[in-house]
């Protein structure tokens, strides 16, 4: 294994070599994971705190999962309980968060730039579990992997990123990491809901979802995300659901090994037809069961202790 990063902040902290690198550890944990007792003590001694000032259900609970899978001891932290409600600061949690003795902090923040202000005040490494619109690097990862177990690779892959680009810090770290692993990203869109300027991003756009929908390996469905709106972007949902929305009828145009992901939350009927996750070709669920695995190998990537992982994973935990 090659040096750890510092931190996982985004996908440039990565670049292509340190995203291949975690899926095929990812490989290794999806092993551990298919046990009768799924744990093992890599991280064993470690201590992993969650800061999230945003609600989440997948992240949060597929890092505990992760970290619990590793024998780490977790620090849970809601905002809804704490010292926030005081008006204590970000600074002031974290240096207090870091002054119990802590390894990494997995954190997700409705401001942009977060997870890169925290060294400032914190040893631990920093894991981005999303920050504003901007990133969301774990989320990418898993879907490279889920990719990669069904296609085989994203090399010469086109995939269709779909729906509310704009507020989409998922769209962000996908486009970056598919890019990187070789594959071509189309964004489709209303006008209303891509990026003011799409200088630097490596896609294609388009503004009509039926001219590609039967050209790509990958549709990747966003949900439209109302509460980071501040005014109305589409004419209706309805509308919207006509134009950009996975319906039955264009599920049905897709080849039979075309995948169909969504990061979560679904609102179905909208973005996606009610039954379309349904489909054998809808990966969704694959997404939520393969982030544990992928997590796992990000935190061990960051706090692992260098230990030979074949040796790590083939030792049972102490209480397994």
């Amino acid at each position: 294994m090659s040096d750890p990063v510092a931190h996982l902040r985004g996908i440039d902290d990565l670049g292509a070599d340190g995203i291949r690198e975690i899926l095929s550890l990812s490989d290794h944990f999806l092993e551990v994971s298919s046990r009768r007792i799924p744990k093992v003590p890599a991280l064993r001694g470690r201590t992993v705190a969650w800061l999230f000032y945003e609600d989440s259900t997948r992240t949060r609970l597929s890092f505990e999962t992760a970290a619990k899978r590793l024998s780490a001891d977790t620090m849970n932290f809601s905002v809804s309980s704490s010292s926030v409600k005081k008006g204590e600061s970000l600074r002031d949690t974290v240096e207090t968060i870091s002054a119990m003795g802590v390894d990494a902090i997995v954190v997700r923040h409705r401001s942009a730039g977060v997870p890169w202000m925290l060294p400032r005040w914190t040893d631990a490494a920093i894991v981005n579990a999303g920050d504003g619109w901007h990133e969301h690097p774990t989320q990418a990862l898993l879907d490279c992997y889920t990719i990669t177990r069904r296609l085989g690779s994203l090399q010469g892959k086109r995939i269709a990123i779909i729906g509310d680009i704009k507020h989409s810090r998922v769209a962000r770290s996908n486009v970056k990491a598919f890019v990187a692993l070789g594959a071509e990203v189309v964004l489709v869109a209303p006008p209303t809901l891509l990026p003011p300027s799409l200088e630097g991003w490596p896609v294609e756009v388009a503004t009509d979802l039926d001219d590609i929908i039967g050209g790509v390996e990958v549709v990747y469905l966003l949900r439209m995300q109302l509460e980071r709106q501040q005014e109305s972007l589409v004419p209706s949902l309805r509308e919207y659901t006509m134009r950009f929305g996975l319906t039955a009828d264009r599920a049905a145009r897709l080849g039979p090994d075309t995948l169909i992901m969504h990061p979560g939350p679904m609102n179905r009927g909208v973005e996606i037809a009610g039954d379309v996750p349904d489909l054998p070709n809808a990966v969704i669920t694959d997404q939520v069961s393969n982030g544990v695995v992928v997590r796992m190998a990000v935190l061990y990537r960051l706090l692992g202790s260098g230990v030979a992982l074949p040796a790590l994973v083939a030792e049972e935990a102490p209480d397994a």
